[in-house]
């Protein structure tokens, strides 16, 4: 019996330090949809912070209408929160995404965030 408690505690104890992202709830990732397309840079990284959360471990389970946060903020010409969300986000991730490609296939080729991904892109 001793022995199963012992084996079950370390168990716990070492899965507890291993680290998963973090999913999403649905109100969270609700509110995080709405200021992205409210451009509201400010109080998307207050949700963030009060959760205890970075943008770069949530990002890809957070889908708005259908799209990735960058594609959402281009969406809805939301500049200064696509910013703030690219510099969260790993170069390589931000490079491997296909925004740049599917803003210019979508009518946002003007969008200045593009520029944010090509400059984050190559570093």
């Amino acid at each position: 019996m001793k022995a199963k408690l012992f084996t079950l505690a370390a168990l716990f104890t070492t899965t507890s330090f291993i680290s998963a992202p973090v999913v999403a709830n649905d109100q969270l990732a609700l509110s995080i949809c709405s200021y992205v397309a409210a451009d509201s840079r400010n109080n998307l990284r207050k949700v963030l912070t009060d959760n205890r959360l970075r943008l770069s471990n949530v990002y890809s389970g957070v889908i708005c209408d259908g799209l990735p946060l960058v594609r959402h903020a281009i969406k809805h010409n939301a500049n200064d929160t696509a910013d703030f969300i690219i510099k969260q986000l790993p170069g390589s991730v931000v490079a491997s995404s296909g925004d740049v490609e599917w803003a210019q296939s979508n009518g946002f080729a003007n969008s200045p965030v593009i520029e944010s991904i090509r400059a984050r892109s190559a570093s």
